[in-house]
């Protein structure tokens, strides 16, 4: 889905607020003056804020190349945005980058399919590391128990399955589960070293927060619908 930006900084010295985000307008603001510490950060777009997991930050790289630091870990000052296709979009087409970072600035072409992929790996790395921690099961017997005893905080499901299987799976599950597919099959396969996979059931807590935070800006980005909540009509009651 795109080449993969990497560049190399001095080290980072450490260091920017939930509203309803407007329609994207462009300002001469630069809100990227703001301090990047507190949970909020404001998007140099819309200038509304939010919550930093639910938005993307960039960096300008040496080479004065937009890179995205989906982690927030790399040095120098964020550039933070909306997690939608239409606010980087623009971005990208209105010079919000370079008048945040007061300068001209190379946005790659296959920004949006860059971002997609890097957030496809982090939902994977994600539903890894909470499968080594024996906080994810996979295989319809095994998240169907999860579900029912109410453990699960997350459903994963695969975006090639069935959806009358999906049905099955959730059948009498607490109402307000979330339920996710933002990988095929084949994906959620290798994270449980098997071939294919079409169910996870992930164990409530932070993992299944952090990969809620990860699949909603992968929608974001993407335009893609790739949640939703059990309602009671769902879960059968």
């Amino acid at each position: 889905m795109g080449s993969r930006l990497t560049a190399t900084w001095p080290k980072r010295p450490a260091g920017r607020l939930n509203t309803a985000d407007p329609q994207p307008h462009l300002s001469g603001e630069d809100d990227a003056d703001d301090p990047e510490r507190g949970p909020q950060r404001r998007c140099i777009v819309t200038r509304t804020h939010g919550a930093r997991e639910k938005m993307v930050r960039f960096v300008i790289g040496p080479d004065r190349q937009v890179v995205p630091d989906l982690a927030a870990r790399l040095p120098g000052r964020g550039l933070w945005l909306s997690a939608r296709a239409d606010v980087l979009e623009t971005a990208r087409a209105k010079g919000a980058f370079a008048r945040a970072a007061r300068g001209p600035v190379t946005v790659p072409a296959d920004l949006n399919a860059v971002l997609q992929a890097g957030l496809a790996r982090r939902i994977s790395d994600h539903l890894g590391l909470a499968r080594r921690a024996g906080q994810a099961v996979g295989g319809f017997a095994k998240a169907r128990e999860w579900v029912q005893a109410g453990r699960a905080g997350l459903v994963m499901e695969a975006s090639d399955g069935s959806e009358e299987e999906r049905r099955r799976l959730l059948s009498g599950a607490a109402d307000g589960l979330a339920v996710a597919w933002p990988l095929d099959s084949v994906a959620l396969g290798a994270i449980f070293g098997r071939d294919q996979v079409v169910h996870v059931a992930v164990l409530e807590g932070r993992l299944a927060e952090a990969l809620r935070n990860e699949v909603e800006r992968l929608g974001g980005i993407s335009g893609r619908r790739l949640t939703e909540t059990v309602l009671c009509k769902q879960a059968g009651e």
